[in-house]
């Protein structure tokens, strides 16, 4: 079947068919030609990309009110009740560029939107697992600061989810990029911190509490809580599933040292597989034991410090010495273990990885925690001064999840303009 005309469709989005979701999708190239059999459609698009659908994944995407909820755009059809296997009985391209199929067994005649097909093309583009956002592996040594942004008056304005936010937008952008974005100009009140995240999402709380101070005080419960020296490491490496993103809001800084360190702990570790390949495979595959048991609270949790993920890149590091436990691994991998953590520590000393800066107030980083190792220089409290920050946890789920929303609030409103 050809396209009605080869020039580009004009037609209002309004006209196109609903989609299976809340999301716009553009029409960046139009449909030039659409074929069918009974279990496949085959759709030419005016750029010569040619697509191919199954007719039984059609069906299931379709976006009527017998397929998905159009209250909640959940779906609500059951594949296995149909009377038989779903197939293609006819297929025509509309004026406006939608595609209409008529499916057997049921005789139903259903609309697709032409970017929504373009965007799902699986044929083409069969993993969709892929980051939001490609990481990008940096070292300290090349870098004089954390990326930066000014946030200035950002919390004066109200917000919602549905806004375009380029500030946020770009914040969390870089976040996934580098693991690792700073902003500058930010209110100083304590417990601004709260809605500063929920401009993200919902912090998660923790044995530490919802907020939690970094500073000194009489009978901590952590290092952090006093003024020495904090070694790289990632925070509650003793959660089954440990925080995705921390945020350290800066309150005050008058003190002298406490400077900040920071490094990527995807390139201590790509350093580690280039320089020991034994060494990294060992912490690929042995389990440690993490475990933080302070008077109140007692978590454990085994994990190797290196994680990948199925396609074999770096999704995860759990390095953070003073929380391991005793180690409790079959007998002839403890050595091996022992040998790889010490060539990991090596590693975790050379300058090239440290990206050191000091905060000022207003400051906030936000980094990715199962990403991005943090440390901290010694800081003097003896001559008067003050060094407070104010954390709290997010997850990753929730920063991938809002920066959809920021998108698609920005293609809503370049296709309403």
């Amino acid at each position: 079947m050809n396209a009605p005309s080869t020039a580009r469709l004009e037609r209002d989005a309004a006209d196109l068919p609903a989609t299976p979701d809340y999301d716009a999708w553009p029409v960046d190239v139009d449909i030039a030609d659409v074929r069918h059999d009974r279990h496949q459609l085959t759709l030419t698009w005016q750029d010569g990309r040619i697509s191919r659908y199954h007719s039984v994944w059609l069906r299931e995407n379709a976006a009527d009110d017998t397929t998905v909820n159009p209250a909640t755009r959940e779906r609500i059809l059951d594949l296995s009740c149909l009377a038989d296997w779903p197939t293609l009985t006819d297929a025509r391209l509309e004026t406006n560029g939608a595609v209409t199929l008529t499916f057997a067994p049921e005789n139903r005649t259903l609309s697709f939107h032409p970017g929504w097909l373009r965007a799902h093309d699986y044929d083409n583009s069969p993993v969709h697992d892929a980051p939001l956002v490609a990481p990008q592996i940096w070292h300290g040594a090349d870098r004089q600061e954390p990326a930066t942004l000014d946030a200035a008056g950002w919390m004066d304005k109200e917000s919602d989810v549905a806004d375009v936010d380029p500030l946020l937008e770009q914040a969390l952008e870089t976040l996934f990029r580098d693991g690792l974005v700073r902003l500058r100009g930010l209110p100083t009140q304590p417990g601004s911190l709260d809605n500063i995240a929920r401009r993200i999402g919902p912090p998660r709380p923790t044995n530490f509490g919802h907020l939690f101070d970094v500073r000194a005080k009489p009978d901590p419960d952590s290092n952090a809580y006093t003024s020495i020296a904090l070694p790289p490491h990632v925070d509650l490496p003793t959660r089954e599933y440990q925080p995705g993103l921390q945020l350290l809001h800066c309150l005050e800084n008058d003190t002298v040292g406490g400077d900040a360190v920071m490094m990527d702990g995807f390139a201590v570790a790509a350093a580690l597989r280039e320089r020991h390949p034994t060494h990294f495979a060992t912490l690929t595959r042995v389990h440690w034991c993490y475990a933080n048991t302070s008077r109140t609270s007692d978590h454990v949790w085994f994990d190797p410090m290196i994680k990948l993920d199925a396609n074999g890149d770096f999704n995860e590091v759990r390095i953070a010495d003073f929380l391991r436990g005793p180690l409790m691994a079959p007998f002839d991998d403890i050595e091996p273990a022992y040998a790889a953590l010490m060539a990991l520590q090596r590693l975790l000393r050379e300058p090239e990885f440290a990206l050191r800066f000091s905060y000022a107030p207003g400051d906030m980083v936000i980094f990715d925690n199962r990403r991005l190792l943090h440390a901290r220089d010694a800081f003097d409290v003896s001559q008067g001064g003050s060094r407070w920050l104010q954390g709290c946890y997010l997850e990753r789920d929730e920063a991938r999840s809002r920066l959809r929303m920021l998108w698609r609030a920005k293609r809503r409103a370049t296709l309403s303009s």
